[in-house]
C-alpha cells in the first residue's frame, strides 16, 4: 500500500522538483542509486518498469525506503495498463507515472487516490489528461518539444503542471531553460545516473553530481 497521499506527492515534487528515473535488474545497484540521491536531496524518485520482476525490485525498494528514508517517496514508471498500475500500487507504488494517457490507468489511479502523471505531447492531450483529474502531466519527449512548448502551453492553460523528462540535462544551461519557461519539475534518467558513474559504481560521484543538479535548481527556484 501507497505511504503517501497523493497531494503529499505533488507538494514534494514542487519542493524538490528533480526525479531521478532509473531502473537496474541488480538490487545493489539500486539500493546504492536510491541512497545517494537520498544524501544530494531527492526525496521523489521513479523506478522504471522495465526488466523481469521488476516488481519484485520495487517491492523491496519500497520496504528499504520505509525504513531508511522515512520521507523518501517512490513511484513506477512505463505503465502502460490498468493492472500493471494496480500491481505497482499493491506494491507500495505513491505515484504512477505513463509515457502516454491511458484512461482506465487514470481511473484506477483515481479509485486509489494514488498521483497520476501521464505522458503528453500536445495541448489536447494536456487538457484530456486533466479532465481525468491529473494534477501533473509528463511532458515527453523534452528534447523533442523543447522549452518553447512550455512557454507556449502557459498562455493559454497557464493552470497546467508540467513534469518534463526526455532529454533534460542536470546543467545549469539546460535546467535553466525548462525552469524558465515554466516547468514545474524534470525527470532526468541517464543523463544523470550516468553509464560511467554506474560502471565504476562511483556512488560518491553520484551523490555529488545530483547534489549539484539540485542546488541549480534550488538557486534558479529562488
Amino acid at each position: 500500500m501507497p505511504r503517501f497521499s497523493r497531494l503529499h506527492v505533488y507538494q514534494t515534487l514542487q519542493s524538490a522538483p528533480l526525479m531521478p528515473l532509473f531502473y537496474n535488474p541488480d538490487p545493489e545497484v539500486c539500493q546504492q542509486v536510491l541512497k545517494a540521491c537520498y544524501a544530494a536531496g531527492v526525496r521523489l524518485f521513479e523506478i522504471t518498469n522495465r526488466g523481469d520482476f521488476a516488481h519484485d525490485l520495487f517491492g523491496s525498494l519500497v520496504k528499504m525506503a520505509a525504513t531508511d528514508y522515512p520521507d523518501m517517496v517512490l513511484g513506477a514508471g512505463t505503465i502502460l495498463e490498468p493492472a500493471t498500475a494496480a500491481l505497482y500500487i499493491q506494491m507500495g507504488a505513491d505515484f504512477i507515472v505513463s509515457p502516454s494517457f491511458n484512461a482506465d490507468v487514470a481511473r484506477t489511479c483515481n479509485l486509489r487516490k494514488i498521483a497520476y502523471m501521464p505522458g503528453c505531447a500536445t495541448l489536447t492531450e494536456i487538457a484530456k489528461a486533466e479532465e481525468w483529474g491529473v494534477e501533473v502531466v509528463k511532458l515527453f519527449p523534452g528534447d523533442v518539444l523543447e522549452p518553447k512548448f512550455v512557454k507556449a502551453l502557459k498562455g493559454p492553460m497557464p493552470w497546467s503542471n508540467v513534469l518534463v523528462t526526455g532529454g533534460v540535462e542536470p546543467t545549469q544551461e539546460s535546467l535553466s531553460a525548462w525552469f524558465g519557461a515554466g516547468a514545474m519539475a524534470v525527470g532526468i534518467g541517464s543523463n544523470l545516473l550516468t553509464k560511467d558513474i554506474l560502471a565504476n559504481r562511483d556512488w560518491a560521484a553520484l551523490e555529488r553530481r545530483v547534489a549539484n543538479a539540485m542546488q541549480i535548481i534550488a538557486n534558479l527556484k529562488g
